[in-house]
């Protein structure tokens, strides 16, 4: 089936839109689905500059969302016409999803960051010759085919067109605070970036019943956003201090939790400075950059602890969910992050997202969709 996609050819070039790719026939524990829209994430951008060392030319997105088209003959719990939200692949069979950590499933690299299919096999090929995926998913697609473990259902009624970042982006800044770090209510938290990661961290410290939850930034219109977002506290930190301010803020003490979603250097650094003694910082970004850490002072004397997390721990069937409803309440408005571009203009919205003049782009790829009534 010919379909038309974005791909990057080499390191650092373009997304160019063609319409002569062919995609990989149907699986059998296989869904084909027709993509209506694919949030653009900065692990987008880390593969096309090369910063993970990902074969191309490769066709990226991560953050799908779509509907049904054809079920393979294994598949029993979705339907032709189900609306879905791509996500990442887990084998279920290791013993780390069978633990329930698919996030940790011991194929999760060779699945998703590999270039092919789970079983080896091309996604993509152009003229026969092959073109990498991303996460056995590639939403930069006008069509994919993905297995069923990929896949989240959801209501019909939701505009697909806002939901494709739960998928990753969303996902994950709040999988981490509820999955990992797990703060009780009366606990403190500080969240240093706030692009759509650190705003999912941000508001499911609130939701968790944090009393402080602190949004650390350098620019103001981010700021901003965060208050409207549930950020008790705000500190700029290019005209202040960010580790003297948190720490004034929790009357000297420091918080209990902080996520870094910038991978900065100096960011990183003092977010385990902001820590009160026994607290935790958990690292999420995706970046080349490395911190020095005092062992005894800072892990030792102080007790802190510093985690890296994937995906923010999560199953995507459950967290997923769990995140609409909260939306639904009014407590997760994750959409006010959120722009639509129209697919050609992709390399637009990368260098909006890249710049950050648009925290969440999202590239509406069928312009015929429209949300159910």
């Amino acid at each position: 089936m010919k379909i038309k996609a974005a791909v990057v050819d080499k390191v650092n070039d373009p997304f160019v839109i063609r319409d002569d790719i062919e995609l990989a026939d149907l699986q059998d524990d296989g869904l084909q689905v027709k993509v209506v829209a694919s949030g653009i994430c900065h692990s987008d951008e880390a593969l096309r500059k090369g910063d993970a060392g990902f074969d191309l030319p490769a066709i990226l997105g991560h953050e799908g969302s779509g509907i049904v088209e054809k079920v393979g003959k294994n598949v029993h719990n979705f339907e032709v016409g189900d609306h879905i939200i791509m996500s990442f692949y887990s084998c279920g069979e290791c013993d780390n999803c069978l633990k329930g950590i698919p996030t940790q499933c011991r194929k999760y690299a060779a699945s998703n960051l590999s270039g092919t299919r789970p079983d080896g096999s091309d996604h993509f090929t152009e003229n026969g010759k092959h073109i990498s995926d991303m996460f056995n998913q590639s939403s930069f697609t006008t069509h994919t085919v993905i297995n069923k473990r990929n896949a989240v259902k959801v209501p019909k009624e939701l505009d697909l067109r806002k939901l494709g970042p739960l998928g990753c982006g969303y996902v994950t800044g709040s999988g981490t605070v509820f999955n990992t770090l797990k703060p009780r209510p009366g606990d403190t938290i500080a969240v240093f970036g706030t692009g759509a990661v650190g705003l999912a961290a941000m508001m499911a410290g609130k939701i968790s019943g944090c009393t402080h939850v602190i949004a650390v930034d350098i620019v103001p219109s981010r700021l901003e956003l965060a208050q409207k977002m549930g950020a008790t506290d705000i500190v700029d930190s290019s005209k202040e201090d960010a580790v003297e301010a948190i720490k004034k803020i929790t009357n000297g003490l420091g918080v209990d939790w902080a996520v870094d979603t910038t991978g900065v250097a100096k960011v990183m650094t003092d977010s385990i400075a902001a820590l009160t003694q026994g607290g935790t910082t958990a690292t999420i970004a995706v970046t080349p950059h490395n911190i020095d850490i005092s062992t005894w002072n800072d892990l030792c004397v102080d007790d802190k602890k510093v985690v890296g997390v994937n995906m923010g721990d999560s199953i995507p069937q459950v967290d997923i969910p769990r995140l609409l409803e909260f939306y639904k309440m009014g407590v997760f408005p994750f959409d006010l992050t959120e722009k639509f571009y129209d697919f050609d203009q992709i390399n637009e919205a990368d260098a909006d997202s890249v710049s950050g003049k648009t925290i969440k782009p999202v590239l509406i790829i069928d312009k015929d969709y429209k949300p159910e009534a």
